[in-house]
Parts: structure tokens; sequence; C-alpha cells
């Protein structure tokens, strides 16, 4: 099976040349999840967190992107409250020669790095680019709770 191949592919890659504050782990049973998590990066607005994430490979893999939903929850305009993330890689930029661990690279840096641009969540959008001293006290508190 080529999808399975190419999963063991990245994840050797991954091993070799790991991603700082950024943890891989395959099921056991089942390559095609893998459980992953992202320390915040000191100059991050959730900075102490870790922030963890299942990301599905479907069965057609490279062909189809993977899906990514984030179980800790976080004060971010690009993740709702299901854990979905909004990257155009991941829907419609995919393609097929983009590496898992290049999608790993961009979500830990949608994480750090949020941006009221192509929000998920408008609201919280807003309250970053009309009121960031909210938005960060709202974001460290959540960060705090659910994700030290």
């Amino acid at each position: 099976m080529t999808s399975l191949r190419r999963i063991q592919k990245e994840l050797t890659d991954i091993k070799n040349k790991p991603i700082e504050g950024v943890s891989v782990e395959p099921q056991e049973d089942n390559l095609f999840i893998w459980k992953c998590s992202i320390k915040a990066a000191s100059d991050s607005p959730y900075k102490g967190g870790t922030f963890h994430f299942k990301l599905s490979l479907p069965d057609n893999f490279p062909f189809k992107p993977p899906t990514v939903a984030f179980t800790t929850k976080i004060y971010h305009p690009g993740i709702n409250d299901e854990g979905s993330i909004c990257v155009s890689v991941l829907r419609d930029q995919w393609k097929p020669a983009i590496s898992l661990s290049s999608v790993l690279d961009i979500i830990q840096e949608k994480v750090n790095h949020p941006s009221p641009d192509d929000p998920y969540e408008p609201e919280i959008a807003a309250q970053l680019k009309d009121d960031q001293p909210r938005f960060l006290a709202v974001a460290k508190e959540w960060t705090k709770k659910y994700a030290s």
C-alpha cells in the first residue's frame, strides 16, 4: 500500500529531524492516526501551554490532506470549538508533495502566531484586531486552565 510506505517514510523523516516543540506519536496499531502536541513558543500568547491534537491520515494519503482536530481547548481565531484548525494547506492548497513535517511546521506557526485573517472564530479574530490586550488576557487564562 503506497499510503503506508509514504507514512512510514514521513515518520522516519520526523524522527530523524524532529521539529522543536512538536511531538508526534503514531497509534501503535494504526499508523494513519497520530497523537501530536505543540509546546507553545515563549513569544506566543499561549506560552507555557502544551496543545494536543490528533492528525488523521486518509486511506488515499498523500492524494488527500490529513485532518487535524485539537483536543486541548484554545482561545484562538483560527481554531474552532470542535478543534478544527483553519489552514489552507489542509484544504484547497493541499498537494501530494507536501511533507507532514511541513504540515506540522505550519500548524505550529499558526498556533504560536494567531492572525485575525481567514478565521474560524470571527468574534475572537475581531477581538484580536480591536482589543488585543483583552484577547491576550483570555488566551493566557485559557492556556493556564486547559493547556498547563
